[in-house]
């Protein structure tokens, strides 16, 4: 059964290759902003916009959400492990996979309730000095972010289950 399931890790590869690619652009986009805007203040050719405060910080909090999401793929978040080489094997496993199924709760209340705000306030709000576009954008990071966790989160579940079950586990 698990070789049959193991098949779709390329999927769940790709998934991550996107997210990452993703944080990568706006990390990007994010320093040529800033370098812009801080060259725009010292050097008089070059514009300073009005719009890259706002801008910048709606990419930091794409990065900054993705970047979360990309972490729980690999089990890198901070966690609590002091006492894991004294709790048998079979506790460590459930605890973890509680721990996750919570974070799977999370996710879902980020898509549904970030998606709700974001069509909801985000739409009909707009950025103070980019008049035209809509707040929309500055909210969907949370359910985008959400989706991703939600499906990295599917794939630690299932990975949690293999070991369970004596399987080896790898990433």
């Amino acid at each position: 059964m698990f070789e049959k399931l193991d098949k779709i890790k390329p999927v769940y590869d790709a998934i991550y290759k996107v997210c990452l690619f993703l944080c990568k652009l706006l990390l990007i986009a994010d320093i040529l902003i800033t370098s812009m805007a801080v060259a725009g203040r010292y050097i008089s050719f070059i514009p300073d916009p009005a719009w890259s405060e706002e801008v910048v910080l709606t990419l930091m909090s794409y990065m900054a959400v993705l970047s979360a999401a990309l972490a729980i793929r690999k089990g890198s978040h901070i966690r609590m492990t002091a006492f894991d080489r004294y709790l048998p094997e079979k506790l460590l496993i459930l605890l973890d996979l509680l721990a996750d199924v919570m974070v799977t709760v999370l996710a879902v209340v980020m898509v549904v309730v970030g998606w709700q705000y974001a069509s909801g306030l985000g739409a009909k709000a707009s950025y103070i000095s980019m008049p035209w576009l809509s707040k929309f954008w500055m909210y969907a990071p949370i359910p985008l972010a959400g989706l991703f966790m939600l499906v990295f989160e599917i794939e630690a579940v299932y990975n949690h289950i293999k070991r369970w079950c004596g399987k080896e586990v790898r990433l």
